[in-house]
């Protein structure tokens, strides 16, 4: 998320994490999309860059395509800046398939980014809901409005509802790979991390 915000990697990061990355890295900042490539893969655990890319794309909502063109160089710089590291698993049809997955280092900044930023990010996510929910409903003729109203009441009713529900519980189910009987250790991994079946 992290709207028009590049965030400082200077403050808030222990030295210990700083010496884990890259020291030539500059800009010492992440670009609000480089942030969200690092969370949709701790979200995912591994990731293809294919599979990346249709995150993305769903995350952003048609507000911005992602494609191989603009992730794979990030995903490139990311990795050498210490943030990610890659492996090749067995993909379903038996070719090896590249798979990204956050280092310890890349694992701590996003942590501590996150939890430094969250209230003043759901402070921003509420904000923009009452001033985009106010121009949609303005936009229609005064007649309309109350219709318009209650449709948008409806619709933020129903995504904090989604929200809620897809929060993780701190009671997770135990879920092994039937292929290897590997524990499965995120929720939406689509591969094994041991031996890459492809997971229903």
């Amino acid at each position: 998320m992290w709207l028009g915000k590049f965030l400082d990697l200077k403050a808030d990061i222990s030295q210990e994490i700083k010496d884990m990355l890259s020291k030539s890295f500059e800009p010492k900042k992440l670009t609000p999309l480089e942030f969200t490539i690092l969370e949709s893969i701790f979200n995912a655990k591994q990731i293809s860059k294919e599979d990346l890319i249709e995150i993305l794309n769903k995350h952003f909502a048609g507000t911005f395509e992602a494609k191989s063109i603009t992730i794979y160089p990030l995903l490139s710089k990311l990795k050498s800046r210490g943030f990610l590291d890659s492996k090749e698993v067995k993909s379903l049809l038996g070719p090896l398939v590249k798979v990204y997955h956050l280092t310890t280092a890349g694992e701590e900044v996003l942590k501590t980014k996150v939890s430094k930023n969250f209230l003043d990010q759901m402070k921003f996510i509420e904000n923009f809901l009452i001033e985009l929910s106010s121009i949609y409903i303005k936009s229609f003729p005064p007649e309309e409005r109350d219709v318009r109203l209650q449709e948008v009441e409806n619709l933020v009713k129903l995504m904090f509802e989604t929200v809620t529900n897809k929060i993780p519980t701190p009671f997770v189910l135990e879920s092994r790979c039937k292929n290897c009987n590997a524990l499965i250790d995120r929720e939406n991994s689509k591969y094994c991390s041991n031996c890459g079946e492809l997971l229903l």
